[in-house]
């Protein structure tokens, strides 16, 4: 059965590695007609999810829950970019209190061909009162083993979901097949998502001057499903006293809405 199903998927890469050649081959006899699809591509339309929601309350602190400060952050995220960047269509997954199923939200991105996916969330560590401290941007990519913890946390929510075994089919350990196949279409975004989050993270600890624990490449499961360069920024520890007051506060809503939007523009130059 494996051997099977290995077969069928090299004969899958095989056939996007050949679909690959002929275009590249197309582009060489066209090229005019290469720059003119070039010269009209515009970077239009923003998603903005924040995570969780409804049924879904998250990660929670001592007195402040994931979803709620994910909505805040969100709700001024879109207020900045309406506000400074008119031409571009910012679409949030969720402007309410209200459970989205993780396939919607990738389905709400793809369905607006955005060009930009970004999903806003708050980490936590394992102790009751987190030593842990800063941001993390997770970023869709190969991931070893050991890397999961941090993605099966995210991607958990799809448990709450009916018949989450229909539509998330094959997410499981012996998906081999679906994760392969997956990853060939996922990789032509990576470059860009990684571009991004580095744009974001230099924001983050030279403008604001907060801890980052980097960029990361998850499987984190919302990125995998999302047609379009994205990442999911983890805000700060919600079970971190510190964090957690900034997270809540409105200084501190308005100053990670603000490094994103400057990120944006930055990474938009690159289109203009």
């Amino acid at each position: 059965m494996l051997n099977r199903h290995l077969t069928t998927t090299f004969a899958f890469i095989a056939f996007l590695l050949i679909v690959n050649d002929q275009y590249v081959a197309a582009q060489g006899k066209s090229k005019k007609t290469a720059e003119t699809a070039h010269s009209t591509y515009k970077f239009k339309t923003i998603v903005i999810d924040p995570g969780h929601g409804g049924k879904d309350p998250g990660s929670h602190g001592t007195f402040s829950k994931e979803k709620t400060v994910a909505l805040e952050i969100g709700k001024r995220l879109k207020n900045m970019l309406n506000d400074e960047m008119p031409a571009v269509d910012v679409i949030m997954t969720r402007s309410t209190d209200k459970f989205i199923e993780l396939h919607k939200r990738a389905d709400i991105a793809n369905d607006n061909h955005a060009n930009l996916f970004i999903s806003i969330h708050c980490n936590s560590s394992p102790e009751k009162k987190g030593t842990h401290r800063g941001v993390l941007l997770l970023v869709y990519g190969y991931h070893r083993k050991q890397e999961q913890m941090e993605a099966l946390r995210e991607n958990a929510s799809i448990f709450i979901e009916k018949d989450y075994k229909k539509k998330y089919n094959g997410y499981s350990e012996d998906a081999a097949v679906n994760a392969i196949i997956m990853s060939a279409f996922q990789q032509r975004y990576r470059k860009q998502s990684i571009h991004f989050g580095n744009l974001l993270n230099t924001q983050i600890k030279e403008k604001d001057g907060r801890r980052s624990l980097g960029v990361k490449e998850q499987g984190v499961l919302v990125l995998q499903q999302s047609g379009m360069p994205g990442l999911l920024l983890e805000t700060g520890f919600i079970n971190n006293p510190a964090d957690e007051k900034y997270l809540n506060s409105a200084e501190g809503q308005n100053a990670i809405a603000r490094s994103i939007v400057n990120a944006v523009k930055q990474y938009k130059k690159g289109f203009d």
